[in-house]
């Protein structure tokens, strides 16, 4: 595994945005833009997905630039739905769905880029294209159900 300055920088903070995720979701059960650790998960993506557009590992755009694309779009309608009316009374469920959605990115950016570069001489798994992912991104997606919905009941009861 060979990371040129940008891809250890780029590691660098995807680690700050795993972290920071984790414990958004041990302690507030999600991502907000209103607590610290929300804060420094968003921007820790953000800044994750920037670096991560000029990294070429197979020499061509690839699935994890589609992702980091899709991701920087998906915070885009967040803090467009945290801090305007556009979306009406659904601000606060746009909001949350699409922070529980950047949450699912990151899994699936996470397992795919763990499995297939680690232990460095002999990677847990060949490729991204190994069956295997299909049932850890499955699992993912329950996950992603799971939380999801018990932060959107528990917005309802706040009266969201």
């Amino acid at each position: 595994m060979n990371l040129t300055p940008l891809g250890v920088f780029h590691t660098l903070l995807s680690l700050v945005a795993i972290a920071s995720a984790i414990v958004a979701l041990v302690r507030e059960g999600g991502v907000s833009a209103k607590s610290g650790v929300g804060r420094v998960y968003i921007w820790s993506l953000v800044a994750t997905c920037l670096t991560g557009l000029p990294i070429f590992r197979h020499g061509t755009i690839g699935p994890p630039h589609v992702v980091g694309v899709l991701t920087l779009a998906t915070f885009v309608v967040a803090f467009v739905a945290g801090r305007t009316a556009v979306f009406g009374r659904a601000s606060a469920r746009v909001e949350t769905v699409c922070y529980w959605t950047t949450l699912l990115f990151l899994g699936i950016s996470t397992v795919t880029e763990t499995l297939t570069r680690l232990p460095p001489s002999a990677p847990i798994v060949a490729s991204p294209e190994a069956p295997i992912f299909k049932v850890l991104y499955l699992g993912l997606i329950v996950l992603y159900v799971i939380g999801l919905t018990r932060q959107l009941r528990r917005l309802r009861a706040a009266g969201a």
